[in-house]
C-alpha cells in the first residue's frame, strides 16, 4: 500500500467512521436509544439519560405501552439509587404512575404488573413501615397476575419478590419462611444467576438456623459468572454477598 493510499484510510477510520456511528444512532428510535442507556445503567448518569429518551419516546408516541413499563423500570433503578428519602419516594412514585398507565394498555402482558408490583415495594419502604404494610395486597396481587401471564418474567422476579416479602413480613402480618423458601427456591431455579435471589435465600435460611445452606448460597454469588444482562446488579451483589459472609453469623468456631 502507498503512503498515499494509507493516509487515506487513516483518514476513513477517524473522520468518516464515527460519522457513519452518529448516522446509524440516529436511525434508532428514541426507545431503543433509550435502551441502548439502559443497558449501561450502572454509570447512573447513563440511567437518567434513558428516563430523558423514553420521555421523548412518549412525546414522539412510539408505542406507550413499551415506553411506560420501560419508564417504570428507570425509575425503579434511579430511585434505588438515590441518596435521599425524597428522592427515593418522588422516583418510586413516578415508577408506580407509569405502571399503572402500562397495564390500562396491555392488561394481558407482565412487564406493567411487575413494575408496578416492584415499585408499590420500594415506595412503601421508603414512605416508612406503616406505609410498607399497606401495600403488601397489592403488591401480592400484582406478582400473582405475573406469575399467571410468564412466572420466567424477569428471571423468575415475581417469587423472588413474594419470596422475601415473606421473609420480612412479621408472622401476625402473614409472614413465613416456609412460604419464602418456596417462592425463593423457584426464583432460583427461573434465575441461577440472579445474585439477589441467593442473597435472599441465605437470609431465610439464616432465619431458620441453615447455617451452610446460607453460607454456599453467598459464596456461589461471590464466585458466579455474571450474567451479560445483569453485570451491574451483580457487581452489587458479590459486594452485598461478602459483607453478609463476613457478618458474626458465619463466623467459624
Amino acid at each position: 500500500m502507498t503512503k498515499q493510499l494509507k493516509v487515506l484510510a487513516m483518514f476513513t477510520l477517524f473522520v468518516l467512521l464515527p460519522a457513519f456511528a452518529a448516522s446509524a444512532q440516529e436511525t434508532k428510535s428514541l426507545t431503543q436509544q433509550g435502551d441502548d442507556l439502559y443497558e449501561q445503567r450502572g454509570d447512573l448518569a447513563k440511567a437518567k439519560a434513558a428516563l430523558d429518551k423514553y420521555q421523548d419516546a412518549l412525546l414522539a408516541k412510539e408505542g406507550d405501552y413499551d415506553v411506560y413499563w420501560r419508564m417504570a423500570r428507570v425509575e425503579y433503578w434511579i430511585g434505588d439509587h438515590s441518596a435521599t428519602k425524597d428522592e427515593k419516594v418522588k422516583l418510586f412514585g413516578l415508577g408506580v404512575y407509569h405502571g399503572k398507565k402500562a397495564i390500562v394498555l396491555e392488561p394481558g402482558k407482565p412487564d406493567g404488573h411487575y413494575w408496578l408490583g416492584v415499585n408499590y415495594g420500594s415506595y412503601g419502604e421508603a414512605k416508612g413501615i406503616l406505609q410498607s404494610l399497606s401495600y403488601v395486597g397489592p403488591i401480592k396481587e400484582e406478582m400473582k397476575k405475573v406469575l399467571a401471564i410468564d412466572p420466567a418474567y424477569e428471571d423468575g422476579g415475581a417469587d423472588q419478590l413474594l419470596g422475601r416479602m415473606y421473609y420480612e413480613l412479621p408472622g401476625i402480618a402473614g409472614g413465613s419462611n416456609k412460604k419464602s423458601l418456596e417462592h425463593l427456591l423457584r426464583s432460583k431455579e427461573l434465575g441461577p444467576r440472579v445474585g439477589l435471589t441467593r442473597i435472599y435465600l441465605a437470609d431465610t435460611y439464616l432465619d431458620m438456623g441453615e447455617v451452610q445452606k446460607a453460607r454456599e448460597e453467598l459464596e456461589f454469588v461471590i464466585a458466579m459468572e455474571p450474567d451479560p444482562r445483569l453485570i451491574p446488579e451483580t457487581a452489587q451483589e458479590k459486594e452485598m454477598a461478602r459483607k453478609k459472609l463476613a457478618g458474626k453469623e458465619f463466623a467459624k468456631k
